[in-house]
């Protein structure tokens, strides 16, 4: 009797909460920027925010969402992600200026709810096969596959599926009046605050069941993204892994022209690490990566072989032709900014130029050290040479010899031979011998 009496307790609690407008708007909702291309660490960022938002009973995770597109493995991760949420995912498109893009739009039509601010748009999310190498045939596989994809996804959230199919067979784009005029998204919002009021009394359908928002007043409560996501968002944009790469391969070829001085080799092997768990997340054309590997072999083989020059050359400029293709995306985020690959190619030329160059001319030096390296110097008698006696050169006291006439203390003389300890010298400004 009395666990029916609690139960009946329990029951009206949950009926004053939900009666009550005020405490139900008490609920934050979680708020999540994601500005970028969508790529693997989009994918952990928005199933953690979502995990999270699950977790803290929160009413609902808005995604403000700016994105020029991405891969579509991470997009269909996220979408299943929100498809199968607890939780109401608001997708809402901002700040001005904004847009969802490629796999930005598959994105927006999976939320449960669709906004957008002022002067933003949507669209072009045909395909693209990115690194090449797929036939017409495959192509027409792939863009069919996503035309299939977006419509169900469009469907089931009740939006205009033949305005998303047009998206991905003709890369449609439209702004964001357009959108809320054919039914692709459900309105326009100023602000956060202006999207909370708007979507106020919404019922949407989850996983759960109906789910009716409150959100008129709820406090928002933003998802921090941690330091690890962070690091790994900013080694994953192709600029960086590009830079990281190429400084990598600076770091162990110096290491090879000068072994022993450790600390080049650490930062190259650093640097070359975390650029291939980079490449790992992005659309790579191997036909670039092999000529900028094969441009490093050119340039080692420039350590063992004299070629003058040659073989750098040779690599410097296998490696701009492998950086000019080693992203071949056409979505801007995913290729390498003219703003970094020339400076970076520039960069690494002159640098292996000058090296090549000073070795060159290391060769070409007379000695400066030993037998050889004495010939042709002066120094200065120290007593009289007849024809035998010391010279002080460089410090150092020899044992000398003069041939010709003799010399006199203190006068100055050249170096002609050099006969194991001894010195065979002249008289300064004497023709006699080599010079």
């Amino acid at each position: 009797m009395s666990r029916c009496g609690a139960c009946g307790a329990l029951a009206l609690i949950a009926a004053f909460l939900v009666a009550d407008p005020a405490l139900a708007a008490s609920r934050p909702v979680s708020t999540l920027q994601i500005d970028g291309v969508i790529n693997p660490v989009t994918l952990r960022l928005v199933g953690t925010a979502i995990d999270r938002a699950q977790a803290e009973r929160n009413q609902a995770l808005i995604i403000q969402l700016d994105t020029p597109g991405g891969l579509e493995r991470s997009m269909r991760g996220i979408v299943q992600r929100i498809l199968n949420s607890e939780v109401p995912v608001i997708v809402y498109v901002a700040p001005t200026g904004a847009r969802a893009a490629s796999a930005g739009v598959f994105i927006t039509l999976a939320a449960h709810v669709a906004a957008m601010a002022p002067a933003t748009n949507i669209g072009a999310a045909h395909p693209v096969a990115l690194g090449g190498g797929v036939d017409k045939e495959s192509m027409k596989k792939i863009e069919n596959d996503a035309a299939a994809f977006i419509r169900t996804v469009a469907l089931d959230r009740g939006r205009n599926a033949e305005w998303a199919e047009k998206a991905v067979r003709q890369s449609v784009s439209i702004t964001e009046r357009e959108a809320v005029r054919l039914k692709v998204v459900d309105l326009i919002a100023e602000s956060v605050p202006d999207l909370l009021e708007k979507i106020d009394g919404r019922t949407v359908k989850t996983t759960k069941g109906p789910v009716t928002l409150a959100t008129r007043g709820a406090p928002v409560q933003p998802i921090a993204i941690g330091f690890r996501d962070r690091f790994l968002n900013v080694i994953t944009d192709p600029n960086v892994a590009y830079v990281l790469m190429m400084l990598g391969m600076i770091g162990l070829l110096a290491e090879l022209y000068n072994p022993g001085a450790i600390l080049p080799g650490v930062i190259g092997g650093i640097s070359l690490i975390l650029a291939f768990f980079a490449f790992q997340s992005l659309p790579i054309n191997y036909a670039g990566l092999l000529l900028i590997l094969f441009g490093i072999v050119l340039l080692v083989a420039e350590i063992k072989i004299v070629s003058h020059g040659v073989l750098a050359i040779g690599g410097t400029i296998s490696m701009a032709l492998g950086s000019l293709m080693l992203f071949d995306a056409p979505e801007v985020g995913f290729r390498i900014s003219w703003w970094v690959l020339i400076p970076t190619v520039g960069s690494t030329a002159g640098l292996f130029l000058f090296v090549v160059t000073a070795g060159i001319r290391a060769l070409a030096r007379r000695p400066l050290l030993g037998h050889s390296g004495l010939v042709g110097r002066t120094g200065v008698a120290r007593g009289r040479l007849a024809p035998e006696g010391q010279i002080a050169i460089q410090g150092e006291i020899w044992r000398a010899v003069a041939e010709g006439e003799p010399v006199d203390d203190g006068a100055p003389v050249r170096i002609v031979d050099v006969q194991g300890l001894t010195l065979k010298v002249v008289k300064a400004g004497n023709s006699g011998g080599a010079p």
